[in-house]
């Protein structure tokens, strides 16, 4: 894959981005969003190898083909995903317009902080993705209705101790309360970087997550909305 790096701006940030497109792939491709972990996080250009320390840039370094234009910012040092999720949107959007990615074809995962970061995204803008693969992440359960029309595929590991198992299931539980159909992959035996890893390398959900396209963008109204 052809990658290419560059930086977004905003009046509040600066956030570096690389930009993976496939070789010899042909017809419409899905765009794929990757959010990385914590340790990752980075302000300058030179920083933005740190993200190839796990996921799908990882897999990507060593030599995985992936059929869809693959987009991943690295979120600044001294932030986290929650904090920049309208940054984030409008980076996508961005991407996608310059790459002639269609609405409906636009996917989201991300791992740790990242998958914290991918239940946020889609909850601050919940008609934007097809589809959601959050893995060892969790959010706020009490807005899992933003998520009624987007499907999520949630992995994490049994064995993690740094974000336990019960924060993705709570989302999920929340989600499919709501409405929505959301599933998650318990890994038995697993913590969390291994849970990590296993879950981008050895399972479907991936190759599951770039099967899916929006087909409802009807507006979603944000939880307890009678109220504002």
């Amino acid at each position: 894959m052809i990658a290419q790096d560059a930086i977004f701006k905003t009046d509040a940030l600066a956030m570096s981005y690389r930009v993976y497109t496939p070789v010899g792939e042909k017809g419409e491709l899905p765009l794929l969003v990757y959010l990385h972990g914590a340790g990752e996080r980075g302000d300058t250009p030179d920083k933005l190898d740190h993200i190839l320390r796990h996921g799908i840039p990882k897999l990507i370094s060593e030599g995985r083909k992936i059929p869809a234009v693959v987009l991943c910012p690295q979120c600044p040092t001294n932030a986290v995903w929650d904090n920049i999720v309208f940054a984030l949107g409008a980076l996508i959007k961005e991407v996608a317009a310059a790459y002639g990615i269609l609405p409906d074809r636009i996917l989201l995962s991300g791992s740790s902080m990242g998958g914290y970061g991918t239940f946020a995204t889609a909850l601050a803008h919940p008609t934007l993705f097809a589809a959601i693969a959050p893995f060892s992440g969790g959010n706020m359960s009490w807005r899992a209705s933003n998520l009624k029309t987007t499907p999520v595929l949630a992995a994490h590991g049994a064995c993690d101790t740094l974000v336990p198992p019960v924060c993705s299931q709570l989302m999920v539980d929340a989600v499919n309360a709501a409405g929505g159909k959301a599933e998650l992959l318990l890994l038995d035996g697993l913590g969390h970087n291994d849970a990590i890893d296993y879950a981008y390398r050895q399972t479907d959900l991936i190759d599951r997550l770039l099967s899916y396209r929006r087909k409802d963008f009807s507006p979603v109204p944000e939880f307890c909305h009678e109220c504002f």
